[in-house]
């Protein structure tokens, strides 16, 4: 332990700065959390277990740091306010930030009493000192500080840092004194029976929604200035709250809102419209990303969650618009199917396959964007959040050009190929054979002499309704064949849709601002529903499965109900 200790030390300085520069360079991260959005303050407990979790990750990744005690000793908490969660109000010898570590340092270890913590001090004298205790502390002091100076919420904070301290070192291969616990912790935490009852589902929900919510939507922010007399809570509040009631618009859900709602203020719809037409798309897009950031962090602590998957990309059209377009044409363009309708069209990147679905990134489609540019965004963004190794597409996206450039990514695609006339003669051919399944190699041109090697699979349909060469479906991969059994992952993107949908609040307006952000928040919603549905099941039955035992509806209620957070 000393060893480790001592190693890390020696490259303080060179280290912590390349920790700290890389976290700098992250785009959806912010370190410190509490001035990301002005519902963090330095105090802010949530805030700072967030900081522990974007410098651990990094942390551990570096080759001097291969001490789990070292980084309790030098995780910087001078920007931290203690104050608002010491329940003493006298002079007392020892510092909060002291007992702080000590306590991370007793909950890293697992040791069950105080005694083993003074013990440790005594025979450690560098990290006795690197904690900062001139004397050390007796058992009696620090029982007393952690039972009666600490606030509950604070020593929940302890629990959970050391917690992500371990998984954050584990996973970077640094030995730690203990396996940390797979399941989140929540106060007030009673032995839930393994019967999935409603109550017991409902309640174990109501919980954990609380904890996510108190964790994504500080991502969002309307920058509305200092001052302001309804708290900015209550913007989200009531946007969920549109989207538990289907239909509804702004005005009309903003007077309803008034009498449902626990709050002294709520913002009234048409300023809770300006205040969202002031945000630019690439601001809903950042701040939807750093939610979902915290949305991974999350889950991505538990064992029945997989980073290493499949994606798929995919574009959605809202209903057709029938207003006047004028001045929006390249906003308001044709639907996916070529007909004469108009509709908004959003692109979204979600985890599919074993991973619990949500949608990691979304943009809207405005007309004369290229497919390869929306995939090469989309991927961008993918990539930064998750390992992926394979990437599903609709067939909008059977292009030589975008599956070059996945393929030159290093991933795998399964994309349907549009049937031309010789992918119909050849269907035909396998008709006359009454063969189920044909693979061929087909190079795709790029121009300029440039080719694209590909695999066509030809798969007959089971209980076709037809008689003729449309029996047969044609995908392309560059990957083995038993790829395409992946590619019936994609049904989760359209049933995802149509709850995404059913969370979004109904406008007329025309602000493509205003759309997309209806469209990125209701997708936020149903990640979020998925996230707690998935810690939902881990705490009750220890599994994951696919089909929610927690409903989307009961969700939506609980992030209103329970936190005033929507």
């Amino acid at each position: 332990m000393c060893l480790g200790y001592l190693s890390a030390v020696v490259a303080t300085y060179e280290s912590q700065r390349s920790v700290f520069r890389r976290i700098a360079r992250r785009q959806h991260v912010d370190w410190p959390a509490y001035e990301s959005t002005p519902l963090y303050d330095q105090s802010s407990l949530t805030a700072l277990s967030e900081d522990f979790r974007t410098v651990s990750g990094i942390w551990f990744e570096h080759s001097a740091h291969d001490s789990v005690e070292a980084f309790v000793c030098q995780y910087p908490l001078s920007y931290v306010e203690f104050n608002p969660h010491d329940q003493y109000s006298g002079p007392t010898r020892y510092e909060m930030p002291q007992l702080f570590r000590a306590f991370l340092l007793k909950e890293v270890y697992g040791w069950d009493h105080e005694t083993a913590v003074v013990d440790h001090l005594r025979q450690h004298s560098e990290t006795r000192r690197s904690l900062g205790f001139d004397t050390i502390p007796d058992q009696s002091t620090l029982w007393r500080s952690w039972n009666k100076r600490f606030s509950a919420d604070l020593c929940e904070t302890v629990e959970t840092a050391a917690r992500t301290i371990l998984i954050k070192a584990q996973n970077a291969g640094v030995a730690v004194p203990r396996d940390p616990e797979q399941k989140l912790q929540y106060h007030d935490d009673e032995s839930v029976e393994t019967d999935r009852n409603d109550q017991t589902v409902l309640e174990e929900a109501a919980k954990i929604s609380d904890h996510v919510s108190r964790v994504v939507f500080p991502a969002f922010s309307l920058d509305r200035g200092e001052g302001c007399e309804i708290h900015e809570n209550a913007y989200w509040d009531l946007q969920t709250y549109l989207g538990l009631r289907e239909g509804l618009a702004a005005n009309e859900g903003a007077r309803s809102f008034v009498y449902e709602s626990t709050r002294d203020r709520t913002p009234l719809g048409h300023a809770h419209r300006e205040h969202l037409r002031d945000l630019s798309i690439a601001q809903i897009r950042q701040m939807y990303r750093q939610a979902v950031t915290q949305l991974l962090e999350e889950v991505a602590e538990t064992e029945e969650f997989f980073r290493a998957g499949i994606i798929a990309i995919d574009i959605t059209e809202a209903d057709p618009f029938t207003g006047d377009r004028t001045g929006h044409e390249d906003e308001i363009i044709g639907t996916k199917e070529k007909t004469d309708e108009y509709a908004y069209q959003w692109a979204t990147v979600q985890l599919v396959g074993n991973a619990v679905p949500l949608v990691l990134d979304a943009r809207p489609v405005r007309k004369g964007e290229s497919r390869k540019e929306i995939v090469e965004d989309l991927l961008d963004s993918a990539e930064e959040l998750v390992h992926v190794d394979n990437v599903l597409m609709d067939r909008e996206f059977d292009s030589q050009h975008v599956l070059e450039m996945v393929s030159r990514r290093g991933l795998s695609y399964v994309v349907p190929k549009r049937m031309q006339t010789s992918e119909k003669a050849q269907a035909k051919r396998l008709l006359q054979r009454d063969q189920d399944r044909y693979e061929t190699d087909r190079k795709l041109h790029l121009g300029k002499n440039e080719w694209h090697e590909t695999t066509l699979i030809y798969r007959r349909k089971k209980d076709s309704e037809h008689d003729d060469h449309r029996q047969y479906s044609v995908f392309m991969t560059n990957g083995a064949s038993g790829h395409l059994t992946e590619y019936g992952y994609r049904w989760e993107i359209e049933s995802g849709y149509r709850s995404i949908k059913r969370f979004m609040a109904a406008t007329t307006s025309k602000n493509f601002g205003l759309r997309f952000f209806y469209f990125a928040f209701a997708c936020l919603l149903y990640s979020i529903w998925r996230a707690v549905d998935l810690l939902v099941q881990l705490e009750l039955t220890g599994e994951y499965e696919h089909s929610p035992i927690v409903t989307a509806d009961n969700t939506l209620t609980l992030l209103k109900k329970e936190t005033g957070i929507g």
